[in-house]
C-alpha cells in the first residue's frame, strides 16, 4: 500500500488512529495492517518522500561541473520543494523535527544525506580551488538551510508565495560573493 494515498490534507490533525482512517476512507483494521499508528504513517511517507527529492537533487546538482552552478541548482531545488510539498514540509517542520524520537531515527538521517550534498560540493570546491579553503562546509550548510527554512515558512503556513528562480539566483549569488574565490 502506497503511504502517501493515505495522507490526506486533513489527516494529521487528526487525534487518534481510527479518524485517520475514516479521513483516508479505509477500514481501522486496513490502517492497522500496514502501520502501528499516526506516526509511523508520517514516517513511511517521509522516507518515500526524502528517497524521491533526494535522487532529483543529486541529478540536477551533479548535472553541473561549477560550484555556483551546482549552488543553485541545489537552492532552486530545495525551495522548489517546500512549493510542491508544502504540506510534508509543514509536518517536518512543526511536528517531526521538533519531536523527542527524531533524534537518530532513519528520517533524521535522511535529512542528513539530504543535507550532505551541500557538504560534499563545498569540499569539491575547495579542492578546485572554487571555494575559499577556510569556507566550514557545516556552517554554510547551517545557514543555507536556515535561510531557506525561513524564507519559506510564511508560505508554508499558507501567508506567502514562494520565487524560486529569483531567490535562488539571488541566495546563490549572495553567499558565492563570500565563500567562492574570485574569478
Amino acid at each position: 500500500m502506497q503511504p502517501s494515498v493515505l495522507l490526506p490534507k486533513k489527516a494529521m490533525r487528526a487525534p487518534r488512529s481510527p479518524t485517520f482512517a475514516r479521513i483516508a476512507q479505509i477500514s481501522d483494521g486496513l490502517a492497522y495492517r500496514y502501520f502501528r499508528n499516526k506516526r509511523d504513517l508520517l514516517f513511511a511517507v517521509l522516507q518515500r518522500f526524502y528517497e524521491r527529492i533526494l535522487v532529483d537533487l543529486e541529478t540536477q546538482v551533479f548535472s553541473h561541473d561549477r560550484f555556483r552552478d551546482r549552488l543553485e541548482a541545489l537552492i532552486k531545488r530545495h525551495i522548489q520543494v517546500f512549493v510542491s510539498d508544502t504540506d510534508l514540509c509543514r509536518l517536518f517542520i512543526a511536528e517531526v523535527r521538533v519531536a523527542s524520537d527524531y533524534e537518530g531515527s532513519p528520517i533524521q538521517e535522511l535529512n542528513r544525506r539530504y543535507t550532505s550534498v551541500l557538504i560534499r560540493i563545498v569540499k569539491e570546491a575547495v579542492k578546485t580551488g572554487q571555494v575559499k579553503p577556510d569556507v566550514n562546509p557545516k556552517l554554510l550548510r547551517d545557514v543555507l538551510f536556515g535561510a531557506i527554512e525561513h524564507l519559506a515558512w510564511r508560505h508554508v503556513n499558507g501567508r506567502g508565495q514562494l520565487k524560486v528562480a529569483q531567490t535562488g539566483r539571488e541566495l546563490t549569488t549572495m553567499l558565492t560573493a563570500g565563500i567562492c574565490v574570485d574569478e
